[in-house]
């Protein structure tokens, strides 16, 4: 099925999370992320003062629904258990001709390593293929980032490239890797 448009019937809830739109009491919260240097170092912004988290909250908080080619789709990621912001999701709609999409998170480094980002990711990929009717979605990273491009892997989505130097990240030249799955692969998982 192809879609013209996406408004996820948010709240969307996982096994532990809840993902839904971000709103105004969120700012403190996205600070807390976006602020630290070890959330930003692959990023292509350093870490934001809270007038540049208010700034980009703002922006989020009128992403949520997606009508057309260039559109993002912007997720606060909340701990059921505890109503606590942990992450920041994005799904980008690149192309209605060719169905192509983009997805990229950004969790809180406190809540690494439990499963939050797949669990939440896996959402992302969901609303890509079965929601929207996408054909492909890509997932980039920069390519010292390893627990992003192993939590892409883990989502079942394969390296396609190694762009060497292919961005300035902070200043600096890094590679990009490309990941990626098409829709009879998200068909096909055994996880479905």
């Amino acid at each position: 099925m192809v879609c013209s448009m996406l408004r996820p019937a948010f709240p969307i809830r996982t096994a532990r999370l809840i993902l839904r739109p971000f709103r105004p009491g969120d700012l403190d919260a996205l600070h807390a992320v976006q602020s630290r240097e070890d959330v930003t170092r692959y990023l292509h912004w350093e870490p934001r003062t809270r007038l540049e988290a208010a700034t980009a909250l703002a922006k989020r908080m009128r992403r949520d629904m997606l009508d057309g080619d260039g559109q993002v789709l912007g997720i606060a990621v909340e701990r059921a258990d505890t109503g606590e912001l942990i992450g920041d999701l994005n799904l980008d709609w690149l192309s209605a001709e060719h169905r192509r999409g983009e997805i990229g998170f950004v969790f809180h480094p406190s809540h690494h390593g439990r499963g939050f980002a797949a669990e939440a990711a896996t959402e992302l990929l969901r609303l890509g293929f079965d929601e929207l009717g996408l054909h492909r979605i890509i997932g980039r990273c920069d390519g010292r980032n390893g627990p992003s491009a192993a939590l892409m892997q883990r989502l079942g989505m394969r390296q396609e490239a190694c762009l060497r130097e292919n961005v300035i990240v902070q200043g600096t030249w890094a590679d990009e890797l490309v990941f990626a799955m098409l829709e009879q692969e998200w068909r096909a998982r055994p996880s479905r």
